[in-house]
């Protein structure tokens, strides 16, 4: 549940920012006939990223094993890839976000009505897409309907309180520290999700080595236990990985965190010439 909530509340914080900012530049320049085509691209934006996640679990259900696997593990790594984006996008751009969005909307209100429904559309949909394909990812890797999605309910709930505080002034943190650890964390997340979706390539025979484990710590960490159910909840913790999901879950991992946090971009100074005897 915990990493559900995580993905709800940074996703849906970066929608409910994006959408506080939309609205605080009109009012505060007069446009307030301008709202109403803000609101009705948010909510086009909401449907759409809802119909898509019913799409993917009502239509997936219809498959057969190896097709259900085969889309599972696909759309999972696809996933995997579209959240690595957004957290290396956002951790870019937080300190600018506000003046880039003010530039696009300026754009926006000078092209006319559908522009503006267009823009808030765009700017809160692709969220939604992301939020609702990482989301049905990690209910089929833990293959639970509910904690999931309670979850990630939260989440959203949280972001969505947690907007209408910032757009209130009653709330202030540092949003660069703020997307930087929640993306770090979301790294961890998603490197398990992406060990899982090799995992089900590999029951789809699309990949090999599905019998080749890489250990296997299943008596010291019970898959039915409390904190196995919760590590996996969490992290999508396997307690017996084959060795390609262990190989692609550090090959993720390590690279990906150490490139978000700089470490590999930090040039190592030369070392002061001794003075000569």
């Amino acid at each position: 549940m915990f990493g559900n909530y995580l993905i709800g509340l940074r996703e849906g914080l970066e929608a409910s920012l994006v959408v506080c900012i939309l609205i605080a530049y009109l009012v505060k320049t007069g446009r307030t006939d301008k709202l109403p085509p803000v609101w009705i691209g948010v909510a086009s934006a909401v449907v759409l990223s809802m119909a898509f996640g019913a799409v993917l679990q009502f239509g997936s259900s219809q498959l057969t094993f190896e097709a259900q696997e085969a889309l599972g593990g696909s759309l999972s790594i696809i996933s995997v890839g579209l959240v690595t984006w957004m957290v290396f996008w956002m951790r870019r751009t937080a300190r600018h976000l506000k003046t880039e969005l003010h530039g696009k909307l300026d754009a926006a209100i000078a092209m006319g009505t559908t522009a503006l429904v267009v823009t808030a559309f765009l700017a809160v949909g692709r969220e939604g897409l992301e939020t609702a394909l990482f989301i049905w990812s990690a209910v089929q890797a833990t293959n639970d309907g509910y904690n999931p999605l309670i979850g990630a309910a939260l989440g959203l709930l949280t972001s969505v309180v947690l907007g209408w505080l910032f757009y209130r002034g009653a709330l202030k943190i540092n949003l660069a520290k703020f997307f930087t650890w929640t993306g770090a964390m979301l790294v961890v997340v998603a490197a398990g999700v992406l060990a899982y979706g090799v995992h089900d390539l590999q029951e789809a025979g699309w990949l090999p080595g599905l019998h080749s484990v890489a250990f296997d710590i299943s008596s010291t960490i019970p898959k039915d236990s409390w904190y196995g159910t919760l590590l996996k909840g969490v992290f999508n913790f396997q307690p017996d990985p084959t060795v390609l999901q262990l190989v692609v879950w550090l090959l993720y991992l390590l690279p990906t965190l150490a490139v978000f946090f700089g470490l590999l971009g930090r040039k190592v100074k030369p070392l002061a010439p001794k003075p000569a005897a």
